[in-house]
């Protein structure tokens, strides 16, 4: 045998599916779990992700929470992700279960199977994994099986996916992992009903057998969080392929479309120190050519200046590139972009997310036109040549001179470049249909449907004639999907566990999306899904309700409110909104205000 060592089953399966080194496994400085730790009292945990590997692992949670985990006493770690709809069909084919990646272990066989709830549209590949590792889809049938834990933002809306997940961690990892794997090693041995009855009185833990009040549980500061020595570096190109580090937690802007800036509130920054000697210690220990700069608004992290600055010598003699994920569309930025990026390649990505003034007050956007212009103007004279633009169309209070908006913002931009001598110029528009979510401003809320959607995006289109300029609209009936589960009801598990058996798979991938099969389910389930898209009444309970993330009610009706009179509310950072966290401190001065 060439390989005597080489035990992952899945091998003789490679040549006969599309991208085999999704399930190789051959990966640098994975914090291997010690085998050798291994006994009774050990817990063996996987951490699952319901999408293809490339896209898992560009996920930075399972950087942190894979060592973090790992560190803890008697806990090994290992992870899976889910396969591609012709591995799941060989795999059902030849009769194998959907094993982890570092140890080839079947997920049945370990103590507690976590998911992360990125998106609504991974729900049914949750489905796949639990079917294929050998877990009973629903925790009713489960008994001698893994604890099927989830977290992550779906965790603020649990309902739709309740049936299927055992315990919810509604918060941030490192607060409620510890002490949930603590009462479950503690009660080992206890029936299953038992050990999630204790579960259940821990905080940021919701379980759905016992439906309870649970309130969103976070550091509040992350001087001394944990930081990882390294990071796992696949063998082969994934998503966002580069060393990172989350510079600061939450975002003080208060844009009302956006369910993260009111969940990871409030905001907690990393010392500037910290920052750099762990950026310097990752670009060594990966060999990555690329290093990121992680938050919900890398630009309003207040010692960024500082960090550049002290970076900037050590990168350069590395030969190491640094990105920010997210730049805000002011003339700080810009500059910030044209420190890093000394050979302008690519192209910058920024989002005015509305066409017009009023609309973008109506959103607090806080970015005016001549902020835009001045960003767009210093992005081409500073030698940038690509330009994307993110907007969002189906808005509370939209109308058709917003969609114009869009367009002349986008043709605008093209005259700015064209000013500035940039031949080569060229912008591209994307239009993202707005899908109200819970725990913000527009819970409340009408979605869209799916013909208004895309009697908007062919209006658009019909409205761009420079071969410099290009637009695309999101699939108006993902959307739709997405706005269906992101406010839904236990009720809709049946459905999902319907559509799944129909054949839904991978549904936020347009090659693998089929609406029919999901509108046969709501017909089967006798299921209206326009009544998860309809607009909320203000005292109408609301099926998240029962999940407490801080911020109150109260506060999103007022913002609702002044969305709807296009008042803007300053940023938290400059001013106290009383969102009803109580924040002890001030955070730091935010840049660029």
């Amino acid at each position: 045998m060439l390989f005597p060592e080489f035990d992952n089953p899945l091998w003789p399966l490679w040549s006969q599916v599309s991208r085999p080194s999704r399930y190789s496994g051959s990966e640098w400085r994975f914090p291997r779990s010690d085998v050798r730790r291994e006994g009774k009292d050990t817990l063996s945990v996987c951490l699952a992700f319901p999408d293809v590997y490339e896209i898992g692992m560009s996920y930075y949670g399972f950087q942190v929470l894979s060592p973090f985990l790992s560190g803890l006493p008697d806990v090994v770690v290992d992870r899976a992700y889910c396969p591609w709809v012709d591995m799941e069909r060989l795999l059902r084919e030849n009769s194998l279960p959907l094993t982890s990646v570092e140890r080839s272990i079947p997920l049945s066989q370990f103590d507690l199977v976590g998911f992360t709830l990125q998106h609504e549209l991974g729900y049914t590949n949750i489905l796949t994994m639990l079917d294929l590792g050998g877990i009973p889809l629903r925790w009713e049938a489960r008994d001698e099986h893994p604890i099927v834990v989830a977290g992550g933002p779906g965790a603020f809306a649990p309902e739709p996916v309740a049936p299927f997940i055992d315990a919810f961690c509604v918060g941030e990892g490192e607060v409620v992992f510890p002490e949930l794997l603590s009462t479950l090693r503690k009660t080992r041995g206890a029936r299953r009903e038992e050990r999630l009855a204790e579960c259940a009185r821990l905080p940021g833990v919701y379980v759905p057998a016992f439906p309870h009040p649970v309130r969103r549980q976070f550091l509040p500061s992350l001087e001394g969080a944990y930081l990882p020595d390294s990071m796992i570096v696949p063998s082969v190109s994934v998503v966002h392929d580069r060393a990172a580090l989350e510079v600061f937690r939450g975002c003080s802007r208060g844009c009302r479309f956006c369910q993260a800036g009111t969940t990871n509130r409030p905001v907690r920054e990393r010392d500037p120190e910290t920052v750099v000697d762990a950026i310097e210690r990752l670009v060594r220990r990966t060999g990555w050519n690329e290093a990121g700069l992680l938050s919900l608004a890398t630009c309003d992290y207040s010692a960024i200046d500082r960090v550049i600055e002290m970076l900037t010598p050590l990168l350069m003699k590395e030969g190491v590139h640094l990105s920010l994920p997210s730049l805000r569309m002011d003339g700080f930025s810009v500059n910030l972009a044209a420190r890093l990026q000394k050979v302008r390649r690519g192209g910058l990505t920024f989002a005015p997310e509305a066409g017009t003034q009023r609309l973008r007050d109506v959103i607090n956007k806080g970015i005016d036109e001549e902020s835009i212009f001045t960003c767009l103007d210093q992005a081409f004279s500073k030698g940038w040549d690509r330009i994307k633009l993110y907007f969002m169309m189906g808005l509370p209070t939209e109308t058709e001179e917003d969609l114009d908006g869009i367009v002349r913002l986008a043709q605008s931009a093209v005259r700015v470049a064209r000013g500035r001598k940039r031949k080569r110029a060229a912008v591209s528009v994307s239009v993202a249909g707005f899908v109200p979510k819970a725990h913000t401003p527009f819970q409340w809320e009408k979605q869209n449907t799916i013909e208004e959607f895309k009697e908007k995006g062919r209006y658009l289109k019909s409205r761009i004639k420079d071969k410099a300029l290009s637009l695309k609209y999101h699939e108006p009936e993902q959307s739709f999907l997405e706005g269906v589960l992101a406010r839904g009801d236990r009720r809709l598990a049946d459905a999902i566990e319907l559509a799944w058996r129909k054949g839904a798979r991978f549904d936020g991938w347009s090659e693998t999306f089929d609406l029919k099969r999901w509108l046969d389910a709501f017909e089967e389930c006798a299921l209206n899904p326009a009544d998860y898209t309809r607009a909320r009444e203000r005292d109408e309970a609301l099926p998240w309700d029962l999940v407490d993330v801080g911020v109150t009610k109260a506060f999103l009706w007022r913002e609702r409110c002044a969305a709807y009179d296009a008042r803007l509310t300053p940023d938290c950072r400059v001013a106290c909104g009383a969102c009803g966290l109580n924040c002890a401190t001030p955070a730091p001065e935010v840049v660029g205000l």
